[in-house]
């Protein structure tokens, strides 16, 4: 290979880093013809199928049919144990393009990582090789999608938990584009407040993956509850959703119209496996088993739903912008 030629990969891949380390890339989505929007929110599932992550993998494809869904949502760890090895790594199509087959989840896929896909090749799940090998894949660190009557913003979590950095145990990050860790973070934290400020749309939305409110396996966390709930708050954020533990759950807030709502029961879920079954006056769901959630807006309403590994509904609500807090549990 001559000089010239390896000059010029060496351009590309800077480039390409200087990328997908930055926050905030905008997305456009259309919502339907009647202004309303519909989207599947799945988490913790790439497991090759295993663990039950085949049998959600259909339900949603029938509840995306029912509800003509216009995209689905990733929560993250999105490949189990240790992310992806290389862009060409086959778990992709043995835990995604093989096992998401139902016609209706043949729409864009917007993914946020897990902590566990920090534990492999972290810029392989941020690589455009895979969306060359799957058009439906889109993940990146912190990103938004605007959708006319809803903004979602997608914010990598992993990065503000201390434990990952201070006492990793066996685990190995992949830290690369997060380094140095503290100007990363104030710089996620920055771009979110000015794009929440910026935003016009009727609903906004906080994605991520690590809980703020949950009584799972993990709990809250404190680094969030720190950092990113006050960013919330302050900026009339009607929803944050998260995955990392594998059940479904709801939480209301009191003091403001925040709803919390954990979707990381894509395949291995921790059954029976909680510290306390006491949420508090804020606790409104707790499922510990496989599913996902479905979301129906417009531009008043949401109608959420929360499907089990048979695609039951275990629980559902309605939310309106009217209303302060306004909550129907069904």
């Amino acid at each position: 290979m001559d000089s010239s030629w390896t000059m010029w990969l060496s351009c590309m891949w800077v480039a390409w880093f200087m990328l997908v380390s930055a926050e905030f890339q905008r997305f456009e989505h259309p919502v339907k013809a009647d202004g309303s929007l519909s989207f599947l929110v799945i988490g913790d599932w790439g497991r090759k199928g295993a663990y039950n992550q085949s049998h959600v993998a259909l339900q949603m494809g029938k509840v995306g049919e029912e509800l003509g869904i216009d995209f689905v949502i990733s929560t993250g760890d999105n490949f189990y144990e240790e992310g992806l090895a290389s862009p060409y790594d086959p778990a992709f199509s043995h835990s995604f393009t093989d096992i998401y087959t139902a016609s209706s989840l043949q729409k864009q896929w917007y993914s946020v990582l897990g902590n566990h896909d920090y534990r492999g090749d972290v810029l392989a799940q941020l690589s455009p090789i895979l969306r060359r090998i799957d058009s439906r894949w889109l993940c990146l660190r912190s990103f938004l999608v605007d959708t006319d009557i809803a903004e979602f913003f997608f914010i990598d979590t992993t990065p503000f938990v201390d434990q990952y950095f201070r006492d990793p145990k066996h685990q190995k990050f992949d830290w690369r584009g997060v380094i140095p860790r503290k100007k990363y973070l104030s710089r996620i934290l920055k771009d979110l407040r000015g794009a929440l400020k910026e935003s016009v749309a009727k609903w906004r939305i906080v994605i991520g993956h690590h809980p703020i409110k949950s009584i799972g396996h993990h709990g809250p966390t404190k680094e969030l509850i720190t950092h990113l709930l006050p960013i919330l708050e302050a900026n009339s954020v009607d929803i944050y959703i998260n995955g990392h533990d594998h059940c479904l759950e709801h939480f209301s807030s009191i003091t403001s119209s925040l709803q919390f709502f954990t979707s990381g029961g894509g395949s291995k879920a921790w059954k029976g496996d909680f510290d306390y079954l006491d949420g508090g006056e804020e606790m409104k769901f707790y499922y510990d088993g496989q599913g996902f959630m479905s979301v129906v807006l417009t531009p008043t309403n949401a109608k959420i739903g929360f499907h089990d590994v048979l695609g039951r509904v275990q629980h559902s609500l309605d939310l309106s912008k009217q209303t302060y807090n306004a909550y129907t549990a069904m």
